[in-house]
C-alpha cells in the first residue's frame, strides 16, 4: 500500500510502517497529484478532504488524528465507499488542562477565587464534560448549553445560549458547523459579544470561526474581556490586531499534549489495522517523567496553589509568548510562522504522569486534585 500522511502526525513512521511505503508531507501541500497512486490518506484539521483532493485516486481510506471533521466531506466518502476514521475525543484531557490552566492563571495573579463564579460551557460533549466536571469540584456554578443533547434527551440542566454567555466565564468546545440548525460559524456574532458581562473571561479552544474575530476586537476593549484564544479565524494567518488585545494567545495547540498526540495516532492505527485485517503491531511508547513529584505549596488560597503546580508542568506563558513573536516578522510570513510554531511545539505532557505531594492540612483538597486526574502522595 501507499499511504499519504501528515507530517505533524507523531509517531507516523512508527505506527504505520507495516502497512507499506509511507510519503510523510506538509499538510498544506496535500493535493490530487499527490495522491494520484495512493491508498490511503491521514490528515490533521489543515486538510480539506473533498471531491477537488480525492478525484481519480485510488484512496480507499481516509483518517483524520483530529478531533474535528468540518474539514472532511463525510458525504463524499460515504458516496465513493471510502472508509474514514476520526479521532474523536484523542485530546480531550489535553484541552481540558489547557482550559484550567489559563483560567487558574488568571484567577491566582489577579487573587480572585473562583468559587460560586459562574461559567458558561457551551458545548457539552468530549472536552466540555470534563470541564463541567472539574467546574464542579472547584465550587463553580455551571451553565451548560448544548441544544444538540438537550433536544436528544441526553443529560439535563442545560440553558439557552444567551443565558449560557452570561456568565462570568464561558467556554467554548463545539464543532465548526457552516449549515444547519446547529449552526456555530460566528456562533458568537457582534450581538451576542456585546450581551456578554464586562471583565468576563472568554475562552476558545475549539475552532477560530465559532467567534466573528473582527467583532471580537472590538467587544474587547468595550466590555473589558478578559479573552483566551488557542485558535484563530483564517489560520495560519491571524489577526495581529486582535492578538495584541487578548490576555493569553496560543498557535491552535490546546490539545498538544504528548499523550492527546499519540492517542490521535492509535485510534487511526487501530482503525486502519481493521480496515487492512492486519495485526496490531505498534504500541505507543511514552518516555519516563523525571521530576514527577511536586509538593503542593502552602499558599493561602486555592488558585495560588493550583496555578504554582500547574506552571511546573505546562508555562502557558511561554506559548503566549512565542505566538507574539509573530507581530515582528513581514505579514507575509506569518502564516509560516504559526505552522512553525506548531510542527516544533515542545513536549508537554499531561496531569496523571504527576504525583502532588500534600500536607495533612491539605487533605481536603485531595478530591479537587484528583479531579485533575494527579496522583497523591503525603509530604514527608
Amino acid at each position: 500500500m501507499k499511504l499519504v500522511i501528515d507530517e505533524n502526525i507523531a509517531s507516523a513512521k512508527q505506527a504505520f510502517n507495516q502497512f507499506g511505503e509511507i510519503l510523510l508531507t506538509n499538510g498544506r501541500d496535500i493535493c490530487n497529484d499527490i495522491l494520484r497512486n495512493a491508498d490511503v490518506l491521514i490528515v490533521r484539521s489543515i486538510t480539506n478532504v473533498n471531491e477537488n483532493l480525492l478525484a481519480n485516486t485510488n484512496v480507499k481510506f481516509v483518517g483524520s488524528a483530529t478531533i474535528g471533521t468540518e474539514h472532511i466531506d463525510t458525504n463524499y466518502l460515504n458516496i465513493k465507499e471510502i472508509v474514514f476514521a476520526s479521532s474523536k475525543g484523542c485530546n480531550a484531557d489535553s484541552v481540558t488542562e489547557y482550559v484550567f490552566t489559563s483560567l487558574i492563571k488568571i484567577a491566582a495573579e489577579r487573587n480572585l477565587t473562583l468559587k460560586d463564579k459562574t461559567i458558561g460551557i457551551i458545548g457539552v460533549g468530549n472536552i466540555g464534560s470534563k470541564v463541567v466536571n472539574i467546574a464542579q469540584t472547584l465550587g463553580l456554578k455551571v451553565l451548560k448549553n448544548d441544544p444538540p443533547k438537550e433536544r436528544a434527551g441526553i443529560g439535563t440542566g442545560y440553558v439557552s445560549l444567551e443565558e449560557a454567555i452570561q456568565a462570568d466565564i464561558i467556554t467554548l468546545h463545539v464543532p465548526l458547523n457552516r449549515t444547519g440548525i446547529d449552526k456555530t460559524i460566528h456562533l458568537l456574532d457582534s450581538k451576542r459579544l456585546n450581551k456578554i458581562k464586562a471583565n468576563a473571561v472568554l475562552i476558545n479552544t475549539s475552532r477560530g470561526a465559532v467567534v466573528d474575530n473582527t467583532a471580537l476586537l472590538n467587544s474587547i476593549s468595550d466590555r473589558k474581556l478578559n479573552v483566551v484564544l488557542d485558535v484563530w479565524e483564517d489560520e495560519p494567518y491571524i489577526n495581529p490586531g486582535l492578538l495584541q488585545k487578548v490576555i493569553l494567545s496560543t498557535p491552535h495547540i490546546a490539545g498538544y499534549s504528548l499523550e492527546g498526540k499519540i492517542n490521535g495516532t492509535k485510534m487511526i492505527y487501530d482503525a486502519l489495522c481493521k480496515f487492512t485485517a492486519n495485526p496490531k503491531e505498534w504500541q505507543p511508547v511514552f518516555p519516563t517523567i523525571e521530576h514527577s513529584e511536586i509538593e503542593l505549596p502552602a499558599s493561602k488560597f486555592v488558585e495560588q496553589k493550583l496555578h504554582f503546580i500547574f506552571k511546573q508542568i505546562y508555562n502557558i506563558a511561554n506559548d503566549d509568548v512565542l505566538l507574539r513573536g509573530i507581530l515582528k516578522i513581514d505579514k507575509k510570513e506569518m502564516g509560516a510562522f504559526f505552522d512553525k510554531l506548531r510542527k516544533e511545539y515542545p513536549v508537554r505532557r499531561e496531569f496523571n504522569n504527576y504525583t502532588i505531594l500534600i500536607r495533612e492540612a491539605d487533605k481536603h483538597l485531595t478530591d479537587l486534585l484528583k479531579s485533575f486526574r494527579f496522583k497523591i502522595a503525603p509530604m514527608n
